[in-house]
């Protein structure tokens, strides 16, 4: 842990917890974090693999994670980012399985550990936590099929449009149209599905024809409804 970080107070914790899960109680929310369940993880940090036996999940207080697969040949495919407020690993303690996929840090983040036993027992007893659990699951599943569904219909073409209008919509966008989520060009291969390069090159004819432009690693949006054209939105 990086001791120049200041972790917030458990009561902090128990705030957010409470704004994603509006039906739970002071003393249920306390239920869910024990003494030194909030931890502080650097950039690039790996948070647990897949595959990994996890005895818990967890609420993201602060900062952007990655959750990924990968397949046979390496090659990682990401399933979605979260950000403040999120929840994640719950399929895997709730299933009692293996965890299906990696976590990584894209930001340096605060994560709140929440037990299973902990989790298990609030789903069990609380009927409006458990509710909210199912629409964090059905979202889920919706945006999978979403994805599915993509992969099957669209060019690489059109779905790195969609990601990168996907991007500004869940992150932001500065005045000038630069998305505010700081993205690798190999993690937006793996958002889109495609090889790196394949990525560069589509990002360089969408420059040619202005639809973007580039600081460094930055993306700037120039043209949100020819993109939302190609996107097919």
């Amino acid at each position: 842990m990086n001791p120049k970080i200041p972790l917030p107070e458990l009561d902090a914790c128990y705030q957010k917890l409470k704004r994603t899960f509006a039906t739970l109680t002071a003393d249920e929310a306390r239920s869910l974090l024990a003494p030194g369940a909030v931890r502080y993880y650097k950039k690039g940090e790996q948070v647990y693999s897949e595959g990994a036996r996890i005895k818990g999940c967890y609420f993201v207080y602060s900062g952007i994670i990655k959750i990924y697969q990968t397949g046979h040949e390496g090659k990682n495919q990401i399933i979605k980012f979260d950000r403040e407020g999120d929840i994640f690993g719950f399929r895997s303690v709730i299933r009692r399985e293996p965890a299906c996929s990696s976590v990584e840090t894209l930001t340096d983040a605060i994560l709140c550990y929440i037990p299973d036993a902990a989790l298990l027992h609030l789903i069990k007893s609380n009927a409006g936590f458990a509710y909210d659990m199912v629409q964090i699951a059905c979202k889920e599943l919706g945006e999978s099929n979403h994805y599915i569904r993509d992969i099957a219909q669209k060019s690489v073409r059109e779905r790195l449009a969609e990601v990168l209008l996907t991007i500004a919509a869940d992150f932001g966008m500065e005045k000038d149209g630069t998305l505010k989520l700081n993205i690798t060009r190999e993690d937006l291969s793996n958002i889109v599905g495609t090889a790196t390069e394949t990525v560069i090159r589509l990002l360089s004819d969408y420059k040619s024809e202005g639809l973007v432009d580039s600081l460094g690693r930055k993306i700037v949006l120039l043209n949100i409804e020819k993109l939302k054209t190609i996107a097919g939105l």
